[in-house]
């Protein structure tokens, strides 16, 4: 490594634009290594010259970029969508770099509410680890891009850990940025007012550090001095919360990374688990019913897919409808008031919280890719707690011993509002190196 919406704001690719069945098909001699991509990773595509030595950015295609459709991953869309008329405000910086080349726009889960990466009209991203599994979504192409070595570093979304499960099946980093802190308009929205944020996926610590630095100039410098204010892990409290179900294995190798780390690790209590459950489940509730509310009207449009479709109303089936009135809504967000208290009382005690992304490994593709489907892989993924919250987190990979058939798992760092250096800092001295 070198370096290391709405309907109307998407829009139909640009002239030369590769889709993803052309992408299968093409030669491409520009590229370093592997010589081919993957199939599905990108939903447009150009690689860069052999010469350039460039940054390679791929850009999830939930992201507006000028002149280039912003399918979300649907069919729908991107048959039927005008060009976005110009780009994300998260991409603002990024234009102005000579440095950077961006690559493509990165496949998705279809409208960003399927959490294993899954899409079928774009078809869904390969697994670098192992081609059998889901890739995890919905930043699914994202992760694969970099897990592939396409990219050094891509930009996605998080609502409900769609930076961080992709990163976690596909063996990379992930950050989830606290909610504001990058500006998420001209990104298609699924829950803009409570959730959604923009974050970087990339091979290593540095690498997203590199990603921070291309969403807000002057980042390295606040890690920098988050690298010298806590340069050895000693000197850093880590919370330990355990979330019962979670496969052995994992909880094993994420305690002994941490160890041979040299963090000063702290049991978190039942009552804080309590908590922590119960805010799970309401951002659950939050994040399905936005995604009804924002798409129920297009999800009856002919080229949305059958599985997003049926997603978008098993979120009103399951969750919204448990809302009858406006009291319940406000209630929600009283809940949320208090979850934000019990993790500033609890950052008072620990500089971060640590736990596993996904309490499985991330399942085989051949299971039936159903709305329960995608259900039932929310239910082993421990992130949506921390969006619910607005706080960052970041999604560190963990060596699992040999005899797992799944050899990476990954460790979450949850810090306070902000705090995302510090825990990049963390993430730097937890993460494995060779």
């Amino acid at each position: 490594m070198k370096l290391l919406a709405n309907l109307t704001l998407v829009s139909r690719s640009a002239a030369g634009a590769l889709t993803a069945l052309l992408i299968t098909s093409c030669s491409f001699s520009g590229l370093r290594t592997p010589s081919t991509p993957p199939p599905h990773a990108f939903i447009s595509y150009k690689a860069p010259a052999p010469d350039d030595e460039n940054l390679r950015l791929a850009v999830k295609d939930l992201i507006d970029m000028k002149g280039e459709v912003t399918s979300a991953g649907s069919e729908f869309l991107y048959k039927n969508a005008p060009p976005a008329t110009k780009d994300a405000e998260c991409m603002k910086y990024i234009r102005g770099r000579k440095d950077v080349t961006i690559v493509g726009k990165a496949n998705l889960s279809e409208f960003a509410i399927g959490v294993s990466g899954s899409n079928d009209f774009f078809g869904t991203p390969v697994n670098p680890v192992d081609k059998s599994r889901v890739p995890g979504g919905s930043s699914s192409g994202s992760a694969v891009a970099v897990g592939m070595n396409l990219a050094d570093v891509a930009l996605g979304t998080d609502t409900a850990g769609s930076i961080r499960v992709p990163a976690c099946c596909c063996g990379i980093a992930g950050l989830k940025t606290t909610f504001g802190r990058i500006s998420t308009k001209g990104v298609y929205p699924i829950s803009p007012t409570y959730l959604d944020t923009v974050g970087p996926l990339a091979r290593d610590v540095d690498g997203l550090v590199t990603g921070m630095e291309l969403l807000e100039p002057g980042f390295k410098n606040e890690y920098a001095q988050a690298k010298a204010t806590k340069p050895v892990a000693k000197a850093i409290r880590i919370g330990r919360l355990r979330v019962p179900g979670t496969d052995p294995a994992i909880d094993d190798a994420i305690d002994r990374q941490l160890a041979e780390a040299g963090f000063t690790v702290i049991p978190l209590s039942a009552e804080f688990h309590a908590e922590w459950q119960k805010a799970q489940s309401d951002g659950n509730l939050v994040a399905a019913a936005a995604s009804y509310y924002n798409n129920d009207e297009i999800r009856k449009q002919k080229g949305v897919g059958n599985r997003a479709s049926k997603a978008i109303l098993f979120g009103d089936l399951v969750f919204s409808r448990k809302y009858d009135d406006e009291a319940k809504r406000e209630a929600a967000i009283a809940r949320r008031d208090h979850w934000r208290n019990v993790l500033h009382q609890t950052f008072k005690q620990v500089d971060a919280i640590a736990l596993p992304v996904l309490q499985r490994a991330p399942y085989h593709r051949n299971v039936a890719f159903t709305a329960i489907f995608e259900a039932r892989f929310l239910k082993i993924q421990n992130t949506v707690a921390v969006n619910y919250a607005g706080v960052p987190a970041v999604a560190i990979p963990v060596p699992l011993p040999k005899t797992e058939a799944f050899p990476v798992t990954s460790v979450q760092f949850i810090g306070p509002k902000n705090s995302e250096a510090a825990l990049l800092n963390i993430g730097r001295l937890a993460e494995k190196k060779g």
